[in-house]
């Protein structure tokens, strides 16, 4: 009795592949028609193709690739040996940490954007004229400042016997004329009671009062600034203001209290006039 074959389209349905799949197949050498018509082109299949596609799709269901198949096939064996399926469980662990630390950093974001929406995003503040312990350096980075904060500028400060305000009011300017993510030329003010002889570390100075002060609250890391720019800018423009002072970013927490930088508040203040 003469074996039954099928042709691709009939194969197809069958075995609820397509077409272009199993003409893949081929072009792989993993699942070669029974039979070519030379004249037609009609390509049949049997029912040994028809296990070796099942034995495809059960070994792609646990993770080998369509090369790593056709090699199991190009061996004696065509079952994955006990180290090869051990293997595919250790990066099935991996995934699964991986996808794990992905949805607590989306848990982390969702959490951070309700603050946000919760919080009055904009408001407009007058400055008094203050003085302030300042220190300015290139610092490898934004995330740098914490460090600069704790290990340098602080025990410097402490050192000094500045009187710091009951406000903690501190806040960077950044000096550079562009963007970069590294080699950034920051510096560094917290308010002080009173001038006290500079340092080589710290200096002393009064900052000047400014009358209207747009104030917006960053919540984040701080590479995500360029969000809240992009939002206070367009409210800058479309409220007719003009910005005409140096931005400050108030640090409220950072590195220095919040491990985590999606707890990290800053304190955006753009000078502005109408």
């Amino acid at each position: 009795m003469e074996n039954l074959k099928l042709k691709i389209g009939e194969f197809s349905k069958m075995m609820q592949v397509t077409v272009k799949t199993l003409r893949h197949y081929e072009q792989m050498g993993l699942l070669l028609p029974c039979e070519v018509d030379n004249w037609t082109g009609n390509r049949y299949y049997k029912l040994d193709q028809m296990q070796r596609l099942n034995d495809i799709r059960r070994l792609k269901d646990v993770g080998f690739s369509l090369e790593e198949i056709k090699d199991l096939y190009g061996e004696t064996s065509r079952t994955p040996g006990i180290d090869q399926l051990e293997e595919k469980i250790m990066a099935c662990e991996a995934e699964m940490e991986r996808l794990l630390k992905r949805r607590e950093q989306l848990h982390q974001m969702v959490d951070s954007q309700r603050k946000i929406n919760s919080m009055e995003k904009f408001s407009v503040q007058s400055l008094p004229e203050i003085i302030v312990a300042s220190h300015r350096e290139v610092i490898k980075n934004y995330q740098a400042i914490g460090e600069m904060c704790c290990n340098v500028i602080g025990p410097e400060m402490q050192r000094l016997g500045c009187k710091c305000s009951p406000s903690g009011y501190c806040f960077t300017i950044e000096h550079d004329k562009e963007y970069k993510h590294e080699n950034v030329d920051i510096e560094y003010c917290e308010q002080v009671e009173e001038m006290l002889e500079d340092s080589d570390i710290v200096q002393f100075k009064k900052m000047p009062a400014v009358k209207t002060t747009l104030c917006m609250k960053h919540l984040g890391p701080y590479d995500r600034f360029y969000q809240s720019y992009t939002e206070m800018f367009k409210y800058i423009e479309e409220n007719g203001y003009k910005i005409v002072g140096d931005l400050r970013c108030v640090n409220v927490d950072g590195a220095w209290n919040q491990d985590d930088p999606e707890k990290w508040l800053t304190i955006i203040q753009v000078p502005v006039e109408r």
